[in-house]
C-alpha cells in the first residue's frame, strides 16, 4: 500500500523537509566547531567515530528546537531584542543550546553544555558556522 499525499500539500511537506535538512546540516557543522573551540561543549566517546552519533542526535534535537521553539521565544522576547539592538538574541540562542543540552540529558544521549557563558560562546560559533554553511554549502531557491 503506497502512501499518497495531496498534491496541494506536497510542496509544503517538501519545503519543511528541506528546511529541517538545512538546519540539521548547519547545526552538525556548528556543534562540531563549537565543541572543538570550547571544552564545555562535549560529546561522549573516545574518538571521533564514537562521538559522531551523539553529535548527530544533538544536532537533530537542536534543529527541532530551532524550527519550532526558537521562533516562539524570539517573538515573545521581541521587546527585549529591540531595546538591546539585537544583543538579547545571544541570550535566546544560548538558552536554545542549553535546552538542547537538557533534552539530551533527559535521554542520556552523550551530549552536554556546561554553563551559560559556554552556551553563549557556542551560540556565537553556531551562528557564524550556520551563516557560512547557508551561504556556501546549501542551495537557495
Amino acid at each position: 500500500m503506497a502512501l499518497s499525499v495531496d498534491p496541494l500539500l506536497a510542496p509544503l511537506l517538501y519545503a519543511e523537509g528541506m528546511r529541517f535538512l538545512s538546519w540539521f546540516v548547519a547545526d552538525v557543522a556548528g556543534l562540531a566547531v563549537a565543541a572543538w573551540f570550547f571544552d564545555g561543549i562535549w560529546f561522549e566517546g573516545a574518538d571521533w567515530q564514537e562521538k559522531l552519533v551523539p553529535l548527530l542526535i544533538g544536532a537533530a534535537i537542536l534543529s527541532v528546537i530551532h524550527m519550532y521553539v526558537a521562533p516562539v521565544v524570539k517573538l515573545l522576547s521581541l521587546p527585549f531584542i529591540i531595546v538591546t539592538l539585537g544583543l538579547f538574541l545571544l541570550v535566546v540562542n544560548a538558552c536554545m543550546l542549553l535546552l538542547a543540552d537538557w533534552v539530551g540529558g533527559l535521554f542520556d544521549l552523550g551530549f552536554g553544555v556546561e554553563g551559560f557563558w559556554t552556551a553563549v560562546g557556542g551560540s556565537i560559533v553556531l551562528s557564524i558556522v550556520g551563516a557560512f554553511t547557508s551561504a556556501f554549502v546549501l542551495e537557495r531557491e
